[in-house]
């Protein structure tokens, strides 16, 4: 009788537009620990409603120096934090939580499921995120440059934006925002045109053996 497994959870992350097969970012992140420990243990219960909500931009994941050189920040250290964790500099965020329809704008860009093929003992949980033409926009109740930053640095949001950092957020049991950090990526900034759609496909692989 087997008595101890060991569970491992990667993660993936691919950024790139739907119509013109342009990837932008394709790399691997890393997870929240604590936070994902916590998760599994209570969805096998059932006691609350703790999965996967949200993702969420963010344009602190760098440093660039007065000569142009790029460090990228410690997404490891900044999840040692456990719950605490967050992103560096947070500016937007989508629902990707399908049962949401108030604050989920399309379902079928924006969502979450799992993929298994029995008799392998992983699954993926592959999470969706879409931004149209239009987004970001100001209006939207993702939009966070207001409450966290100078928007007279940062810029209004109207379809356009940089971002350098992601992470996946847990379902808040007081609102939208009130989650926690599941998971953290920095990369090379990435543009969002007002013109162009973008779109995330962040992979997590859970593996028991």
């Amino acid at each position: 009788m087997i008595e101890d497994i060991d569970v491992s959870i990667n993660g993936h992350v691919k950024i790139w537009d739907p119509y013109t097969g342009e990837v932008f970012v394709q790399q691997h992140n890393a997870v929240n620990q604590e936070v994902l420990s916590s998760l599994i243990a209570n969805l096998l219960v059932s006691s609350d409603r703790r999965f996967i909500a949200e993702m969420h931009f963010g344009n602190g994941g760098i440093i660039v120096d007065e000569t142009g050189n790029i460090t990228y920040k410690d997404v490891e250290i900044n999840l040692e934090t456990g719950f605490a964790a967050g992103l560096f500099s947070p500016t937007y965020f989508k629902v990707v939580d399908t049962v949401d329809s108030e604050y989920n704008d399309d379902v079928t860009k924006n969502n979450a499921e799992v993929s298994h093929t029995q008799g392998l003992t992983y699954s993926d949980v592959i999470v969706t995120c879409t931004l149209d033409a239009d987004q970001p926009n100001s209006s939207d109740v993702g939009n966070l440059i207001d409450l966290s930053q100078n928007a007279t640095d940062t810029g209004s949001l109207s379809g356009s934006f940089v971002f350098n950092e992601l992470g996946l957020k847990s379902k808040g049991l007081t609102g939208l925002n009130t989650g926690y950090l599941l998971s953290h990526i920095v990369f090379h900034p990435v543009e969002k045109a007002a013109n162009r759609t973008i779109q995330i496909v962040y992979t997590l692989r859970i593996r028991i053996s």
